[in-house]
C-alpha cells in the first residue's frame, strides 16, 4: 500500500499517518525526519541538501525527491509507504512521477479553514518538557499550566492566527492544487474530518477498502 496524505496544515496528517503506520504495517516517510537523517547519515544527497539549508535557502525540488528516492529504496518500505509532507506543489508531483514513484491512493482529508483556525488557535506546548494540550479537546487540570511537569504552556508561533491564515493561504495555492492532479489519475479518495481522530481513522481505512 503505497499512500499520499494530503490536507491543510493542522489537518492531523502527521496523528493519522501514525495510525495508519500500524493499521498498514507500513513506514511513514515524513519529509523533515528524512532530511534530518540525511545530512546527520552525510549522504551525498543529505550534504547537497545541508549547503542549501546552511545559506538559509530552500532546498531544490530535484534534491528532495532524491533524498525520497534514497529512503523509498531500504528494506522496510519494500511493502509500501505513506509519504507525508510531499508533494507540496504540482511540479514536486510531477518530479515523483519521473523518478518511477508510483501510488496506490491519496487521500486528502478534508477539513474547513474555520475548524482549522479553532484546532490550532487551541494548542498550547510546555516549554519545559514539550506535553502537548488543547484548551478544548485535552485541556491542562490548571489553566496554563503543564499536568507532567508544573512548566508553564505557551502557543507556539506556528499556531498564532495570523501564522495559520499564512500557512493556509500557502496551503490553497500550491498545495491544493495537488487534488486535481491525483483525482485525474483516478487515485484521489476525499475524507472529511470526523468529530474523533479515531473516526478519521476508521473513515480513512474504509476508504481504503479495509
Amino acid at each position: 500500500m503505497k499512500l499520499i496524505l494530503l490536507g491543510a496544515p493542522g489537518a492531523g496528517k502527521g496523528t493519522q499517518a501514525e495510525i495508519l503506520c500500524k493499521e498498514l504495517n507500513v513506514p511513514t516517510v515524513s519529509t523533515g525526519n528524512i532530511l534530518r537523517a540525511a545530512i546527520k547519515n552525510g549522504t551525498p544527497t543529505g550534504l547537497k541538501a545541508k549547503t542549501f539549508m546552511d545559506a538559509g535557502r530552500l532546498v531544490p525540488d530535484e534534491v528532495i525527491i532524491g533524498i525520497i528516492s534514497e529512503r523509498l529504496a531500504e528494506l522496510d518500505c519494500a511493502n509500501g509507504y505513506i509519504l507525508d509532507g510531499v508533494p507540496r506543489t504540482i511540479a514536486q508531483a510531477e518530479a515523483l512521477e519521473r523518478a518511477g514513484i508510483r501510488f496506490d491512493s491519496v487521500i486528502s482529508i478534508e477539513i474547513t479553514d474555520e475548524a482549522i483556525m479553532e484546532r490550532m488557535s487551541g494548542r498550547r506546548v510546555c516549554e519545559a518538557c514539550g506535553a502537548s494540550y488543547h484548551m478544548v479537546a485535552v485541556p491542562p487540570k490548571t489553566e496554563g499550566v503543564c499536568d507532567k511537569c508544573g512548566g508553564s504552556l505557551t502557543q507556539r508561533k506556528d499556531d498564532e492566527p495570523e501564522t495559520v491564515k499564512a500557512r493556509l493561504t500557502v496551503y490553497h495555492k500550491e498545495t491544493e492544487p495537488l487534488k486535481a492532479f491525483y483525482a485525474e489519475r483516478g487515485l484521489l479518495k476525499k475524507v472529511e474530518n470526523q468529530a474523533s481522530v479515531e473516526e478519521t481513522s476508521q473513515a480513512i481505512l474504509h476508504a481504503l477498502g479495509r
